[in-house]
């Protein structure tokens, strides 16, 4: 992974212009900067001290280890703990986000399923799928290309996705792709691909400014498709057809628990891929009144019983399935090739390209997770941001709602999981 050196006055015109509420994107420079939607004042720097003052109030879970590379150290917000957080916008953003009525209840009304006909793994997902969330039978779109391959040709996913237009019911509002490969069309992640369209220019420069999605940020819109004319689309990935039934096993069973448990926020000993981290602090503050969140600065977790979100920065991140993961879980790392799901083999474990693949996640019993299929280099703004991601979630959005209103720059990456889980929604 390539770090990038700044903001370019690019960057900072096309994200300004973008509007992207106060979300504050940093580089590897350090140079904090915001786009602003709502009013917020003051710059990001270092947690103030009172944060580090903040320390658990109770013993760690048991069998919980935290280890390698660096000083196990860290503290814990618990939910409803109050704390001198200093002047900080990203507080204020989510926030006002926060305030936002759920979007009105996506469900399966407004999800289209599409299967790979040619591939008996998407058929077996696909209808177990319609049946496990009643999907109605004009929503299931069959195409046909020949599976087990990692990208698809831009002429022949231009012939698929105008077939699935054609075929989609106008109250879609987003779309469940169900296959882990292919996950690419030329260097464009193929969830994006399908909501945005094919974009020749995502290869003009993988580590150049990308386009602001619409949906970025936007607590607001309760209606992609209607508002933005666009289709959030996710994979239901899976390399076996038990693997793809446990995915929406989990997902079906987080509707509406509440789950408790913690947000692992991990700082780890590779600066390139820590970029993220420069704002857990932030992170935590404005969710932890709702959520106990836990920063951690650490390379790995291990033996975690009750993880409801993870986020590190890592190229293979170790011991992961050590973790119990509360249905509807998500975790994903920064890092190049997460994104690139599988490999030769046509499974996870040689998939990233040397890097781990964000499927590795799902198998491990996280519900979503997301990454990049091409080098992004290490910009944040192409990577989801936990804040807001998690935001959207606690309020009752869909789990794809809230990862695709995290991203900023989501062409290059790749989301995976079971699209409609709600666990903080009504059941």
């Amino acid at each position: 992974m390539e770090a990038v050196t700044g903001p370019t006055a690019q960057q900072q015109r096309v994200l300004l212009a973008a509007g992207a509420a106060g979300v504050l994107v940093a580089f590897a420079s350090g140079a904090p900067w915001r786009a602003s939607r709502f009013p917020v004042r003051g710059t990001l720097s270092r947690p103030p001290n009172s944060w580090t003052a903040t320390r658990p109030s109770e013993q760690e879970p048991s069998g919980l280890k935290i280890s390698a590379g660096l000083q196990p150290t860290g503290w814990v917000r618990e939910p409803g703990q109050v704390a001198s957080s200093g002047n900080w916008p990203l507080k204020n953003v989510i926030s006002n986000q926060r305030g936002l009525a759920p979007g009105t209840r996506l469900d399966s009304r407004h999800l289209a399923v599409v299967i790979n006909s040619a591939d008996p793994l998407s058929e077996a997902i696909g209808r177990y799928y319609v049946r496990a969330r009643q999907i109605a039978p004009e929503q299931v779109i069959r195409v046909r290309f020949v599976p087990g391959r990692s990208s698809l040709s831009v002429a022949e996913f231009r012939r698929i996705r105008r077939q699935v237009e054609r075929q989609t019911p106008e109250r879609v509002q987003a779309y469940a792709l169900a296959w882990a490969s292919p996950w690419r069309v030329g260097c464009q992640s193929i969830t994006s691909a399908f909501s945005f369209g094919y974009r020749a220019e995502v290869c003009s420069g993988s580590c150049g400014t990308a386009s602001i999605s619409p949906y970025f940020a936007r607590g607001d819109v309760k209606r992609p498709w209607d508002e933005l004319r666009l289709r959030p689309s996710m994979l239901l990935a899976a390399t076996s057809a038990a693997a793809g039934r446990s995915l929406i096993d989990r997902g079906v069973a987080a509707d509406g628990t509440r789950p408790p448990g913690t947000v692992y926020l991990l700082s780890t000993s590779d600066s390139l891929r820590n970029v993220r981290s420069d704002h857990f602090g932030a992170v935590a503050f404005a969710l932890g009144r709702r959520l106990r969140v836990r920063v951690l600065w650490s390379d790995v977790l291990i033996g975690a019983p009750d993880v409801i979100a993870y986020f590190t920065g890592l190229t293979n991140v170790p011991s992961i399935e050590s973790n119990h993961y509360r249905p509807g879980a998500v975790a994903d790392q920064l890092t190049s090739s997460s994104g690139m799901l599988t490999g030769p083999s046509g499974l996870s474990l040689d998939g990233g390209n040397g890097q781990m693949s964000a499927l590795r996640w799902l198998e491990a019993g996280v519900t979503g997770s997301y990454g990049t299929v091409v080098e992004p280099c290490n910009s944040p703004a192409k990577f989801p941001d936990p804040g807001l991601l998690l935001t959207y979630y606690r309020r009752g959005d869909t789990l794809i709602e809230s990862y695709w209103r995290s991203v900023a720059m989501p062409d290059q990456g790749v989301f995976i999981g079971e699209p409609l889980a709600r666990p903080w929604g009504r059941r």
